[in-house]
This record gives structure tokens, sequence and C-alpha cells, in this order.
């Protein structure tokens, strides 16, 4: 049994200071729409920001009030949700965030990266076209066929006329 297992990544210090680290980094991801960070830090901030961005595609109160009580700043909260009411996420279901890489930090070699808020509508794949299936030959009664002639050719025709 294990009773205590926290959820989501450490990140090197105690849970209250991972909870206020992930909050200032979502504050700031949706202040700027891009922030650079760590690997580790961007997936961890990740399952932190994209339930925001859910609540505020439902819109309703109680979205508001868990979305409040994440980030704990109602102007970002209200921005954020006008932004969701104004259709810019309307047809994306989920992947509202984008992690690209930079590469290593010059100091500790930690690996670096952008994560951004992505707002571009979302580019249906053009579905493939589906391999014709065999249909299983349907059994036919066998017809007897004329002999079918074939067409004479050129050169048959001048052997037949130098013939005769």
């Amino acid at each position: 049994m294990r009773h205590n297992k926290k959820k989501g990544l450490k990140l090197g210090t105690d849970a209250a200071h991972t909870r206020a680290m992930k909050k200032s980094l979502a504050k700031a991801l949706f202040e700027n729409d891009r922030i650079k960070t760590t690997e580790t830090r961007a997936k961890a901030l990740r399952s932190y920001v994209e339930p925001i961005i859910t609540w505020a595609k439902k819109g309703d109160l109680h979205s508001r009030r868990l979305a409040i009580a994440k980030l704990g700043d109602k102007n970002l909260v209200a921005e954020l949700f006008d932004k969701a009411a104004q259709g810019m996420w309307a047809d994306r279901n989920g992947g509202y965030t984008r992690i690209m890489k930079l590469g290593p930090r010059k100091g500790d070699n930690a690996p670096m990266v952008i994560m951004e808020i992505v707002s571009e509508p979302v580019v249906k794949k053009a579905p493939k076209a589906a391999p014709a299936k065999k249909a299983a030959p349907a059994k036919v009664e066998k017809v007897e066929e004329a002999p079918v002639e074939e067409p004479a050719t050129e050169e048959a025709t001048e052997t037949e006329a130098t013939a005769e």
C-alpha cells in the first residue's frame, strides 16, 4: 500500500515551494504567452496549465472559481476567460501549450525550453484514402464464351496479300 503517494514531479523542492513555483510560472505564461524555463519545469507546468484553459473554455462560474483558486489572480482569470469566450481554443481539444527545445543552459547544462500557449487554429489532416477492400468473388455459373477473333495486324494483312 502506498498511502502518501503524491502526484506530479517534486522539482527538487518541498511541496509548498513546488506549488508556488507552478503558480508563478503559470501566471507568467498567461501574462506573456511565452516563457523560457527548464524542460522538467515546463513538462510539470503543462499538467497545471491545461486544465485551467479547459475550465476557461467551459466558462461557468464554478470553473472560474476553480481557476481563481489555482492562479490567485482574478484579473488574469477574467482575461483568460475572455480569450476563451472569443473562441481562441474553440476548435482545439487539448494540447494548448507547445514546448520547443533550445539546448543546454551555459552554467549548469540544464536543458532549456520555450513554453508557449498555442493560439493558431487547428489544421485538420486530410483523411487517408482507405484501401479498397477486395470483394469476395461472387459465385457465378460458368457461361461458355464465343471465341473472340483477334483483329488483324498490318503484318498479317501484308503476308496474306503477298500470298495471293
